[in-house]
């Protein structure tokens, strides 16, 4: 699972627990400039990801942690349980998507959506 907090310009990401190993990261901080998005992802779940795993773990059903390249480009997994993943659509970053478990998915996203709107940022 990840460790959501939202800052006055930032989206600060920790990962939490045994997913560091996994996922090897710890923390992933975007400014809110470079989120072009976020959105509920209810059905998706650990194994779901469409492309090549570059960097972390893949245990369909169990789990989804780590680095993958899609066609959208490289994605940011940690997700265990479905039903509970969100999905961050960035611009100008690594990372085009971060796709994670958070304990409370739609507060996630409206929280983020707040902040981005706070900062005169239209979330798409």
């Amino acid at each position: 699972m990840t460790d959501l907090k939202v800052t006055d310009d930032a989206l600060e990401f920790t990962v939490e627990g045994m997913d560091k190993l996994w996922a090897l990261h710890s923390h992933l901080s975007i400014p809110l400039r470079d989120v072009a998005g976020v959105r509920s992802e209810p059905e998706l779940g650990p194994g779901l990801a469409q492309g090549l795993k570059l960097a972390g773990s893949l245990i369909p059903g169990v789990l989804q942690a780590g680095t993958f390249l899609g066609h959208q480009g490289m994605v940011f997994w940690d997700v265990h349980r479905p039903g509970h993943a969100i999905v961050v659509d960035l611009q100008h970053e690594h990372y085009k998507q971060l796709v994670v478990d958070v304990p409370d998915p739609e507060q996630a996203v409206a929280e983020i959506q707040a902040a981005l709107r706070a900062r005169g940022t239209s979330p798409s």
